[in-house]
């Protein structure tokens, strides 16, 4: 490579860096130390790409800001609550940090358009939430536990998150089913089947839950966790009252 091929790489490499990092830091509001951290952060596993032969995707740090993000909710509905029992605080806290209410966030702040991903809307569904528990696990290596703690607090729960909502609403449809069942001295059964997607890094399972041999509701999702929700909510609209 000639010296005038040169300057113009790394003419167009930091230009990209900047732009980058000016994108990060206007949606996120937040501003990166290690960059790097950050476009590794909004890296889903689908676009393929790899640094030394690794996997580079955000997955990792995913698993990181999902520990960090539990236990500054946790922290927060602990003060918020101080005369409530440990399982009503476990449901409230499941309920903040659901996929649900992370991509609703995620959506809200603009993060879909940072995110490199080959999967379609449809397809990449809970990917901005999981690219948001990402982008905190890298503000956490970034500036430390306390610095994403008030991050947390101030640029997403105060910002984003009305938690007294949160006190009547069900996410958990599955649980409120079987307890309904139980109560009743029934038994609901939820069959689950993947299916062929196309894509390798975003299966396709299916759901149904059963009362004896009736099929009280079916639901498809990316997991099987999410499948049987779905179909446990259709059951619990269509044939159960509460």
């Amino acid at each position: 490579m000639d010296k005038l091929s040169l300057v113009l790489f790394f003419k167009q490499y930091f230009t990209t860096q900047r732009s980058h990092y000016q994108s990060i830091r206007q949606v996120l509001n937040y501003r990166p130390r290690n960059l790097g951290l950050f476009q590794l952060a909004i890296t889903h596993k689908s676009a393929n790409r790899f640094s030394k032969d690794q996997p580079y995707n955000n997955e990792r740090l995913e698993y990181l800001g999902d520990a960090v993000l539990n236990t500054v909710v946790a922290d927060h509905l602990y003060h918020l609550y101080p005369y409530d029992r440990e399982g009503f605080l476990t449901k409230m806290r499941s309920k903040i940090v659901s996929r649900e209410t992370l991509n609703a966030v995620a959506k809200q702040m603009g993060l879909e358009k940072l995110i490199v991903s080959r999967l379609d809307g449809q397809q990449g569904n809970n990917v901005p939430g999981n690219a948001l528990e990402a982008l905190i696990g890298a503000i956490f290596l970034d500036a430390g536990f306390e610095k994403t703690r008030k991050y947390i607090q101030r640029h997403l729960i105060d910002k984003y998150i009305d938690v007294r909502k949160f006190e009547c609403l069900t996410f958990d449809y599955k649980s409120q089913l079987i307890e309904w069942s139980q109560k009743n001295d029934m038994d609901v059964v939820f069959e689950d089947v993947e299916q062929a997607s196309g894509n390798p890094h975003q299966p396709v399972f299916v759901s149904r839950v059963k009362l004896h041999d009736e099929t009280l509701g079916r639901g498809t999702g990316h997991s099987k966790k999410e499948a049987q929700q779905k179909a446990a909510k259709e059951a619990f609209d269509v044939y159960i009252e509460f």
